[in-house]
C-alpha cells in the first residue's frame, strides 16, 4: 500500500529536480547577485543590500526601458493573439490543398530569429533595401525604418509578429480541431448565424488554448531580445531599449552584474504580475 502511495511522487521527482536546478536555482542566484556590487579592480564583490534597486528607481535610462517594454507588449501581444486566432480559423477550413497552406504558415517559424532579423534588416535598408525601392517605384517617400526612433519599435513588432503568429496559430488550430462538429450541426439546425456560432460555440470552447497562448506569448515578448540586439542596439535614442537589452548591457557592456540581476528580478516581478492579471481577466470574461 505504501509503495502505491509514493510511486507517483517518485515518477515526478526527476521533473521536480530539473525544475529546481534549471529554474529555481538561477532565480535565487540572480537575486543574490543583485544584492552585491562588483569592483572593476580584481572582481571583488561587496554586499550592497538593495542599493542596486534604489539606484534603478532614480535611473532615467531604466525607466525609459520600462516604458519601451510595456509599450511593446501592450501592442504586440493582442496583435499576435488576434492574428493567430484568425489564421487558425482559416487553416481549420476543410478546403482542397489546405495542408499546403498549413505548411506555408510554418515557414517563418522554421527560420531562426537571427537569420530573420538579418533578412529584414537587408529589406529595410534605407539606401538599398527592397522596401524603399518599391516605395521609390511607386513615387512614395522613402522611409528610415530602423533608423527612426518613431518607426523602429513598430518594425520590431512587425518582425516578431511575422515570426510568431504562425507558431501560436498551431496551438489554436489544435484547439479548434477539438471542438466537436456535432455542436456546429446543432447550431445550424437552430438557425444560428456564423457569428453566433463563433460567439456561443467556438470562443467559449477555446478558453484553455487562448489562455495558454496569451500567457506564453506574453512571457515570450517580455523576454524578447534578439531583434533589438541585432538590429538597433536599443536605439535610436533608446526607443527600442527593452529591459532584457538593458540588463544585457549592464552585465556585458558596463560590467555591472548587480544592476543587471536587479533589472532581471524586477522584470520577473513585472511578468508575474501581468500574468496574474491575465489569468483573472480570462477567467472572469470567458
Amino acid at each position: 500500500m505504501a509503495k502505491v502511495k509514493y510511486t507517483p511522487y517518485l515518477f515526478l521527482l526527476p521533473a521536480v529536480l530539473l525544475l529546481l536546478i534549471f529554474k529555481m536555482y538561477p532565480i535565487v542566484l540572480g537575486f543574490k547577485t543583485s544584492l552585491y556590487t562588483e569592483s572593476f579592480i580584481g572582481n571583488i564583490e561587496s554586499f550592497a543590500g538593495f542599493d542596486n534597486y534604489t539606484g534603478l528607481f532614480t535611473d532615467t535610462v531604466f525607466w525609459k526601458s520600462v516604458y519601451v517594454t510595456l509599450f511593446l507588449n501592450v501592442f504586440i501581444n493582442p496583435i499576435q493573439v488576434v492574428l493567430s486566432f484568425i489564421l487558425a480559423i482559416l487553416l481549420n477550413k476543410k478546403l482542397k490543398g489546405i495542408s499546403l497552406f498549413r505548411s506555408i504558415n510554418l515557414l517563418p517559424v522554421v527560420v531562426s530569429l537571427p537569420i530573420a532579423c538579418i533578412l529584414w534588416n537587408i529589406m529595410l535598408s534605407p539606401e538599398q533595401g527592397i522596401v524603399n525601392s518599391i516605395l521609390n517605384f511607386l513615387h512614395l517617400p522613402q522611409q528610415p525604418f530602423l533608423a527612426s526612433q518613431h518607426q523602429a519599435i513598430w518594425i520590431i513588432i512587425a518582425i516578431a509578429t511575422w515570426k510568431g503568429v504562425g507558431y501560436w496559430s498551431v496551438f489554436l488550430l489544435a484547439g479548434l480541431q477539438e471542438v466537436p462538429d456535432s455542436l456546429y450541426e446543432a447550431a445550424n439546425i437552430d438557425g444560428a448565424s456564423k457569428w453566433e456560432q463563433f460567439k456561443n460555440v467556438t470562443f467559449p470552447l477555446m478558453k484553455r488554448p487562448l489562455t495558454f497562448v496569451t500567457v506564453t506569448d506574453t512571457v515570450t515578448n517580455f523576454l524578447l531580445f534578439a531583434p533589438m540586439y541585432l538590429l538597433t542596439k536599443g536605439g535610436p535614442q533608446n526607443s527600442t531599449n527593452v529591459l532584457m537589452l538593458e540588463s544585457y548591457n549592464s552585465a556585458f557592456v558596463y560590467s555591472d552584474p548587480g544592476r543587471a540581476s536587479a533589472i532581471v528580478m524586477l522584470l520577473l516581478i513585472l511578468i508575474l504580475t501581468i500574468i496574474a492579471l491575465q489569468f483573472r481577466m480570462l477567467r472572469s470574461k470567458v
